[in-house]
């Protein structure tokens, strides 16, 4: 299978409905139609700073996702690029979708001038942090979260 990404355009919205759902269920998150309606608007919305490039196999069928965005840093005075979600779906695993996706962004990231493309993983995620460490450098920075809602 031969694999290209390009970014997602609005006649997308079912295949990544369905891909996102199956992303939602891989790290056990409950997600409703309108948080899928919320998210593809801020997709769609050029003014919002979230991004999405699609992954699609020979025969146009959209087989991963990932959504990414600027953000700053202060202290190196330079923006950045985070990689928020990126899944294939998976029948695809293996192909190189994953790589291609984060390559992809990637050429964003240079073309924007940006300094580091970052994204974090779950710990236990084995399969994606093998292609992760192909791909990048693990940092040694430890997350914390608060939950600002119920």
């Amino acid at each position: 299978m031969t694999v290209t990404t390009r970014p997602m355009d609005a006649a997308d919205r079912s295949a990544w409905e369905a891909l996102f759902a199956g992303y939602a269920a891989f790290y056990k998150v409950d997600q409703t139609p309108q948080m899928r309606e919320t998210v593809f608007g801020w997709l769609m919305d050029p003014d919002h700073g979230s991004n999405c490039i699609v992954a699609q196999d020979d025969s146009g069928t959209l087989v991963g996702f990932t959504h990414y965005r600027p953000f700053v840093s202060q202290l190196r005075a330079v923006t950045n690029c985070f990689l928020d979600d990126l899944f294939v779906s998976p029948q695809a695993r293996g192909t190189g979708a994953a790589q291609a996706l984060i390559k992809a962004v990637e050429t964003v990231a240079k073309n924007n001038g940006w300094g580091t493309l970052r994204w974090i993983t779950a710990e236990d995620n084995y399969r994606g942090r093998g292609a992760y460490d192909k791909l990048a450098t693990r940092t040694g920075w430890v997350t914390y979260d608060i939950a600002l809602k119920g």
